[in-house]
């Protein structure tokens, strides 16, 4: 006999954000979180998934290509997930996503799971193995991190209410570890910082105007983000043109997204990215999968971590911010110096590089 386990509490600590806009399936619960301010330009954010183990069938998702990501069971059942031939019927308590470049179809069978999203200079603080070995694999996390870590973090989360709790428990275990910057972070965090930037459609380019020298950026993105430049690039146009897609009032079928020469061009990106066509995607039934893209969105401001514009760069002892800085806060003299404008001078979105 299945024993029918409580739901998490489905919301967020962000204030203002409304459960009831989230539009989650019946049976299903969820709460996106933003980590501690010190880790936000490490950790984009947490997710807690909660589905009814008890409703029988098991419930089929995907998960969208992007970022490296920690996976944490607190179920009972196993996950199972396929990404392109290899298919992982049943993963550890405790694994990595690596960087990926297509779709995983998923199946749930019920049971809480905690997401951590890990970003490219968390990448390099917390883990030796380059990104580009691990990419679209899944590797167990104790074969990452230092001996005895993974045991004490999910004995942490097995002791807290695995929903609400959730955000400060993580929050205190990588505040006390994500504390060594690594040597070369400050060049990354301008990387990524670019890639954020819809406006930049040359990465190697716009990468060495700010003095990140075209030798070096391949390796850069392949150790720290899994993928070379263009890769990197065209996965995050592909991501901009599907959120936009999706969450735009102003988006109508058949209307060829920004960046793109016309529609063949984004459906062999969608085709190459999702293994479908946009089409396909708007139509096929992912109600889980999509109550999760609009939360994220609600409470974070981007569906996808690979939209997030929360980099910052410390330079001389200035923090930098993709166009998050307050009014007083916000350096716009050093921005201009080197002809970028930051968000006070230009739309909203213009990345401030230095």
């Amino acid at each position: 006999m299945t024993v029918k386990l409580p739901l998490i509490e489905s919301g967020s600590h962000t204030t203002g954000v409304s459960i009831a806009d989230f539009a989650l399936p019946p049976g299903t619960a969820l709460r996106i979180e933003r980590p501690a301010e010190a880790l936000r330009s490490l950790l984009p954010s947490y997710t807690v998934l909660d589905s009814d183990v008890a409703r029988g069938a098991a419930t089929r998702s995907l998960l969208l290509p992007g970022r490296a990501m920690l996976w944490l069971r607190l179920g009972p059942v196993p996950i199972g997930v396929t990404i392109g031939n290899r298919r992982y019927a049943a993963l550890a308590p405790a694994v990595v996503f690596g960087p990926t470049c297509r779709a995983m179809p998923v199946l749930a069978n019920g049971g809480a799971t905690v997401a951590v999203d890990i970003g490219p200079l968390a990448w390099a603080r917390l883990f030796r193995v380059p990104a580009e070995q691990l990419r679209n694999r899944i590797t167990p996390l104790d074969d990452l991190l230092p001996r005895g870590w993974t045991a004490e973090l999910m004995a942490r989360l097995a002791a807290c209410d695995g929903g609400v709790d959730v955000k400060g428990v993580l929050d205190a275990f990588f505040l006390d570890r994500l504390t060594t910057p690594a040597v070369d972070e400050q060049t990354l965090a301008g990387v990524a910082a670019l890639l954020a930037d819809e406006a930049v459609d040359d990465l190697a380019d716009a990468a060495a105007r700010v003095g990140i020298g075209r030798r070096s950026l391949p390796g850069l993105t392949k150790r720290h983000l899994g993928f070379p430049p263009k890769t990197l690039l065209m996965q995050a146009r592909f991501m901009r043109a599907l959120s936009g897609m999706l969450f735009s009032d102003d988006a109508l079928p058949g209307t060829v997204p920004a960046g793109y020469h016309d529609a063949s061009h984004f459906i062999r990106d969608s085709n190459r990215f999702l293994g479908m066509t946009p089409r396909r995607f708007r139509t096929t039934a992912y109600p889980y999968l999509h109550a999760k893209l609009r939360a994220r969105r609600l409470v974070l401001g981007a569906a996808m971590a690979t939209l997030d514009r929360g980099v910052e760069r410390v330079v001389n002892r200035t923090t930098v911010f993709c166009c998050e800085q307050s009014a007083g806060d916000c350096p716009a003299s050093v921005c201009n110096s080197v002809g970028r404008r930051c968000a006070r001078s230009a739309r909203k979105g213009t990345v401030a590089v230095i």
